[in-house]
C-alpha cells in the first residue's frame, strides 16, 4: 500500500479521540483521590499515587497481548475488544469497596485501553512514514494533550454535583461515542494481504525482529526514561498542589495551564519537524530537559519548596521540552518497523511503561514535604536520555566514515 502524506483531519481527530479516553480515564481521576482513598480506608495518602500508576501498568501489558493481535486481525476488531475488556473492569471500580479490588480493576482497565492507545499509533504507521509521520503523531499528541487541560476541572466538577463514581461514568459514555464514531467512519488501515499469520510464535518473531532494530531499542529506552520521570508528576501532582501547597481549589487550573505548556510545544514541533527532523529537534528538546533540572536541582538543594510561581515556571519550561518528545521519541522508534507496526507498538509501549512504573513508584514514595525528588528524577533520566542520544549519534557518524 502506498503511503499517503496527505494530512486527513478526521484520521487525526479520531486517532487523537482514541488515545483521549486513556487520558481522560488518568487525569480527571486526579481530584478525586482523597475521597476514593477514603471511600476504600487508605491509610497513607501516598498509596493513592497507585491508582494513577498501575493503570499505566495494565497499559503496558496489555499492549504486548493487543499489538500482535492486531498486525493478525486487523486494527479494527483489536480495538473493540480491548474496549470491551474496560468496559468490564469501569464496572468493578465503581462496585468495589476494597482498595486492592479497585487497584486490580484500574490495571484492567489499562489492559482493556492499551488497545485504542496503541493501535492508534500503528494506525497512524500504517498510513504514514519518515518526518510526516512525525508531524501526524504530534498533531494527535496536541490534541489528546487538551483532554489533561479540561479533565481535572471536568472530574471536580462531578465529584461537586454527583460522586467520585459518576467520572467513570462519564468516562464509559465518551469511550462508547468514540467507538461509534470510529466503527462508522474509520477504514481498516491494515489490508489482509499484509497480515501476519496468527501464530504461537509471533510474538517471539516480531520481538526477535524488534531487537535488531537498534534505534528502536533505543528510543523506547529513552521513552521509557521520560514517560517514567512525568509518570512522577502525574500521581504527585495532587498531592504537591493540594498537601504540600495548599492550593485545592486551584489545583485543576494549575494542572491545565501546565498541561497547556506541553500542547504548545506539540503544535510547535509540528510545524518545525518536517524542517529539521524528528532527531535533531528530540535531541535538543533532551538537552533543554536535562539542564532544567539540573538547574532546579542546584538552586534548592535544601529541599525547600519554592514559591508557587517559581515552581511553576520549572515545571512549564519541563513540560515544554516534554512537548517536544513524546511524539518524535515514538515516531523515531517506530520509523524502522513498519513490517511489524502492531507488535513494533506493543514492545514500544510496553517496555518504556514497565520501566516508567517502577520509576515512578520509587520516586513517588519520597515526595511527601518536598518537591525536590521529583526534579532529582528529572535530572536522572534526563542525563540518562541525554547518553543515549550521544552514543546512537557517535554511532551514526562511524557508519557514516565507513560508508
Amino acid at each position: 500500500m502506498q503511503k499517503t502524506q496527505n494530512f486527513k483531519i478526521e484520521f487525526v481527530a479520531l486517532m487523537a479521540s482514541l488515545m483521549s479516553i486513556v487520558a481522560l480515564s488518568i487525569d480527571a481521576l486526579l481530584p478525586a483521590l482523597p475521597e476514593i482513598g477514603k471511600h476504600l480506608g487508605v491509610i497513607d495518602a501516598s498509596d493513592n499515587q497507585l491508582l494513577i500508576t498501575m493503570i499505566f501498568l495494565g497499559i503496558g501489558c496489555g499492549q504486548l497481548i493487543f499489538g500482535p493481535l492486531s498486525d493478525s486481525f486487523g486494527r479494527k476488531p483489536i480495538v473493540f475488544i480491548g474496549f470491551s475488556v474496560f468496559i468490564m473492569a469501569s464496572i468493578i471500580c465503581v462496585t468495589t469497596t476494597s482498595f486492592e479490588v479497585m487497584i486490580l480493576g484500574r490495571i484492567l482497565q489499562g489492559i482493556g485501553l492499551a488497545s485504542p492507545r496503541s493501535l492508534s499509533l500503528s494506525m497512524i504507521r500504517d498510513s504514514y512514514e519518515g518526518d510526516y509521520m512525525a508531524k501526524i503523531v504530534s498533531i494527535v499528541v496536541m490534541f489528546f494533550i487538551l483532554v489533561p487541560v479540561v479533565a481535572p476541572t471536568l472530574g471536580h466538577l462531578l465529584m461537586a454535583y454527583f460522586s467520585w463514581k459518576s467520572i467513570f461514568y462519564f468516562n464509559l459514555i465518551f469511550g462508547v461515542v468514540i467507538m461509534f464514531w470510529f466503527w462508522q467512519r474509520q477504514p481498516e488501515t491494515l489490508p489482509k494481504e499484509k497480515r501476519i499469520k496468527f501464530s504461537a510464535n509471533l510474538f517471539f518473531d516480531g520481538t526477535k525482529k524488534f531487537l535488531k532494530e537498534r534505534e528502536s531499542v533505543a528510543f523506547t529506552l529513552v521513552s521509557g526514561f521520560i514517560t517514567g520521570s512525568f509518570m512522577v508528576y502525574l500521581s504527585t501532582a495532587q498531592q504537591i498542589f493540594q498537601v504540600q501547597y495548599q492550593m485545592a481549589e486551584m489545583f485543576p487550573y494549575i494542572f491545565a495551564s501546565l498541561a497547556i505548556s506541553i500542547g504548545l510545544a506539540t503544535f510547535m514541533n509540528s510545524r518545525l519537524v518536517e524542517k529539521y527532523g524528528m532527531w535533531r529537534i528530540a535531541h535538543t528538546a533532551t538537552v533543554g530537559y536535562a539542564i532544567i533540572s539540573v538547574l532546579y536541582v542546584i538552586l534548592f538543594w535544601s529541599g525547600n519548596n519554592p514559591s508557587i510561581y517559581i515552581l511553576l515556571m520549572f515545571f512549564a519550561a519541563q513540560f515544554f521540552a516534554v512537548g517536544f518528545l513524546f511524539g518524535n521519541l515514538r515516531a523515531l522508534a517506530m520509523q524502522p518497523l513498519g513490517h511489524i507496526a502492531g507488535i513494533g507498538a506493543a514492545i514500544n509501549g510496553f517496555a518504556s511503561t514497565i520501566m516508567a512504573v517502577p520509576i515512578a513508584n520509587y520516586i513517588g514514595g519520597y515526595i511527601k514535604h518536598s518537591v525536590l525528588p521529583i526534579f532529582i528524577g528529572f535530572t536522572v533520566f534526563g542525563v540518562l536520555s541525554l547518553l543515549v542520544f550521544t552514543l546512537l549519534k557517535r554511532k551514526r557518524k562511524m557508519l557514516t566514515t565507513k560508508a
